[in-house]
């Protein structure tokens, strides 16, 4: 097997471990310890006295929220180092700081403290970090709905006010309040993030910022290429991030080159305190489902861990009289050490649809658009698909010393869909909504190998401290596809559909490509005057390889094999205090660049090296401890392929450029309100297009306005008694690049309750939701240039989750 083709995981880890060895430059000086700053935090909750001392101090803590719920902190106001504020807030209670190779954690006191008068606490000394480690999990912030930092690939963990990136992480108690199952479901929260595909539809396919991400180029715990293909389920994910904006720096180019944004899934590990959960759940119209949480943690002090989520669905839903299937099964191991910490995920998730999918449609140009059919339209009754994910994911950390800590993940994921799944089209031709129809079968694998190595370094020049890491990452997958069956057309109408004539079997899965994207990267974040001023620099040299086979013969018909490399640069301003960080932004995303297949051109068959998107971004960050905003101003420029008429070549000088405004709104308000939501307006530009006719149009399916505003309130009075609203709103957009037709606006509405309360001891969580409450049927927005998706009719949610 070449080079080019998929690595053996022992082949591809001898690679990584060299390519990160030889990636580093030599960092001599040894860390030092924060200074002691000055502190006035009130009495208070546990958890929220932690919390704040942490964004204070520019750190993170690990702690199971279930261990402090009910404990409450004297305050603190004085002069501390970071662990003698965390253990002056923890000093009436059974707990002490420590810190791992993950960072600070809290610990049970030994024997010695436990018996000792409070506030005469002892503790070795510990080496204090002013960033986050990288494989911490930021706490959880005031309301839970979201976290206080997210992971920012090569950069490791990062706090929201230390970080230059407009990021929002999507916790596991968001999740599981809104009883979202998907991904894309959990995305409904954030204003800069819409579907490109139909809610429902086997594959979700996003738009942030309004550039694509599909579904393929999710991340999975820091790597691409290991997520699910389709849909992403929600069971075994503890936070879902997105950071909106390029990361060439932080992850490499992405599967697909998506320059939107980077959605990364955590996966969920066993808490300090053993959990044993199962949740019945039922969807309208009628589909049932069960799932089970299990995780405990084992060892003295708690070193190893295993979590297993598993969940199984059946029955109808989406569409009239589709029925949809899914099973999933995940386990996690982990370790955590003095020194090392190491992790082992794996999944497997199988979702099957049957007699119907979520469509789209185009119209006609003397027709233009028209009104949707009602909700639950099934256009594609009879129809059936499968699409089956396998995974496995190894990552660890070791902490050398104060100064290096190496780092290495390696994984692995095996994809197989076949049936019905993709060409789910209504080309309308006329006001009465005829269409000739047609259908398509097909079958395929993805095979791929994900991998990265790095080394950390902290230390400090002068006044200067450093968090320096150098990485290599590999991702690689071959590509099988049988020959696409299309059915004989047929007619039908999108108000009074017809049963559908069926394609016959695609046959046999023949190997029709092969990438590889291998990456090195180098970046420092510098800090200056005590953490008031962080700078980040970096560069990722890119290679992307690319070969197209003839399935039938083996021939390769395409090689494509370019570099390319992407500076960045961030900074962080905090000129009045911790609360208000200043930040700002320059970086670049990676796409393949085209190749030039016309055959009358003078330069056929010229190959362009990647196109490098590039973002401009600016903003301020307002954490008030229980109420945050982020607001942020971007501009990102993305190259593509223009003909020159004159010489009658092709260049890559074609440009689209987005432009917006950005506020996201995340908290609590008084202890019982919560909030999340925002508002973002986008204009999107096509400044040099392929022809004259589409130079300066707007770019389809990019509305100006988008706003989501989501309340969760706990009932004074009603103990356990929870009500949540959400309203989303997305502004008019056009259908197609040459911005002829138009979709109006749509407004939706989405309530709930929850209820807690125990029952024989147990915990036990009730939820009901309702989306969509008026049943509105309207166009949603836009895949593909002309073509438009429906929004999801009314849907009812109910589930009860008991705690064993």
């Amino acid at each position: 097997m070449s080079t080019h083709t998929k690595l053996a995981p022992l082949t591809l880890a001898l690679r990584l471990a060299f390519g990160g060895a030889i990636a580093l430059t030599a960092a001599t000086s040894a860390y030092s310890q924060t200074a002691p700053a000055q502190y006035d935090i009130p009495a208070g909750p546990l958890m929220e006295s932690l919390n704040r001392f942490a964004q204070q101090s520019g750190v993170a803590i690990a702690l199971d929220a279930d261990k402090v719920q009910d404990l409450r902190s004297p305050g603190l106001k004085g002069s501390y180092s970071v662990e003698e504020g965390f253990n002056a807030l923890l000093r009436d209670t059974p707990y002490v700081i420590g810190k791992t190779s993950a960072g600070y954690v809290l610990q049970n006191k030994p024997a010695s403290q436990s018996s000792a008068p409070r506030g005469d606490q002892a503790l070795a000394p510990v080496t204090v970090n002013s960033t986050l480690l990288a494989d911490e999990l930021p706490a959880a912030y005031a309301g839970g709905q979201v976290a206080r930092g997210a992971q920012l690939g090569i950069l490791g963990s990062g706090s929201t006010m230390d970080t230059p990136f407009n990021i929002t992480a999507y916790t596991a108690g968001l999740i599981e309040d809104q009883q979202a199952a998907t991904v894309g479901a959990v995305l409904l929260n954030d204003p800069s993030v819409r579907f490109t595909t139909s809610e429902g539809h086997i594959y979700e396919n996003f738009s942030i910022r309004g550039f694509d991400i599909n579904a393929e180029e999710l991340a999975y715990n820091g790597l691409y290429g290991l997520s699910p293909y389709g849909h992403a389920p929600t069971e075994f994910i503890e936070r879902v991030e997105v950071l909106k904006g390029p990361g060439a720096l932080l992850g490499g180019m992405s599967p697909q080159g998506g320059v939107g944004g980077v959605i990364n899934l955590i996966p969920k590990r066993a808490g300090d305190k053993p959990l044993l959960r199962l949740t019945t759940d039922y969807t309208s119209d009628a589909q049932y489902g069960v799932q089970v949480d299990a995780g405990r943690r084992f060892g003295e002090h708690g070193e190893y861990g295993v979590r297993f989520n598993g969940g199984y669905r059946d029955g109808k839903a989406g569409v009239d009289d589709q029925k949809k299937k899914r099973e999933l099964a995940a386990i996690a191991l982990d370790y955590r050490g003095t020194q090392l910490t190491a992790s082992l995920d794996a999944y497997t998730d199988r979702e099957e649809i049957d007699n119907g999918s979520s469509w789209m449609a185009s119209f006609a140009s003397a027709v233009g658009v028209i009104a949707p059919p009602k909700t639950g339209t099934n256009l594609l009754r009879g129809i059936d698909g499968s699409l089956d994910n396998k995974a496995v994911l190894l990552r660890g950390s070791y902490e050398i010393d104060d100064t290096f800590t190496a780092y290495a993940a390696l994984g692995q994921l095996n994809y197989r869909y076949d049936g019905y799944i993709n060409g789910t089209r209504a080309s309308i031709t006329n006001a009465a909504g005829d269409y000739k129809g047609a259908t398509y079968n097909q079958r395929g694998t993805v095979d791929t190998t994900s991998g990265e190595v790095g080394l950390r370094a902290r230390f400090v020049t002068g006044p200067v401290k450093h968090q320096m890491v150098a990485s290599y990452t590999s991702l690689e997958y071959d590509t099988g596809r049988a020959n696409v069956s299309t059915s004989a057309s047929y007619n039908s109408n999108i108000y009074n559909p017809v049963t559908p004539t069926l394609a016959s079997d695609p046959g046999a899965v023949l190997k029709v490509g092969d990438t590889a994207l291998h990456s090195y990267a180098l970046a420092d974040t510098l800090s200056f005057a005590d953490d008031k001023l962080l700078l980040i620099v970096g560069a990722r040299s890119q290679q992307v390889k690319t070969r197209t086979y003839n399935g039938s013969t083996g021939a390769i018909t395409a090689n494509y094999d370019k570099r390319a490399l992407t500076p960045s640069v961030g900074v962080v301003l905090k000129p009045w205090s911790p609360a208000v960080s200043l930040y700002a932004n320059y970086i670049e995303g990676l796409s393949q660049g085209g190749s030039v297949t016309d055959t009358t051109a003078a330069n056929y068959g010229t190959v362009f090296a990647p196109y490098k998107s590039k973002q401009l971004e600016g903003g301020v960050k307002w954490d008030q401890g229980e109420y945050g905003n982020t607001f942020s101003v971007f501009r990102i420029e993305r190259p593509s392929m223009i003909k020159d008429t004159a010489t009658n070549t092709y260049t890559d000088d074609g440009q689209q450029r987005n432009r917006g405004v950005e506020w996201n709104t995340f908290g609590q308000l008084g202890g019982q309100l919560r909030l999340l939501g925002g508002v973002t307006y986008t204009d999107a530009k096509m400044t040099r297009a392929a022809t004259a006719a589409l130079t300066g149009k707007t770019i389809y399916g990019t509305p100006k306005w988008k706003a989501n505003l989501g309340g969760d309130w706990s009932v004074p009075g009603a103990d356990g008694l929870v009500l949540n609203a959400r309203v989303i709103y997305t502004g008019s957009q056009y259908v197609n690049s040459a911005n002829t037709q138009m979709i109006d606006s749509w407004t939706r509405l989405d309530v709930g309750a929850r209820y807690g309360l125990r029952v024989q001891g147990h915990p036990v969580q009730l939820r009901a939701n309702v989306e969509n409450v008026a049943d509105k049927s309207y166009w949603a927005g836009s895949f593909n240039d002309g073509y438009v998706t429906q929004g999801a009719g009314r849907t009812f949610k109910l589930s009860a989750s008991v705690d064993f």
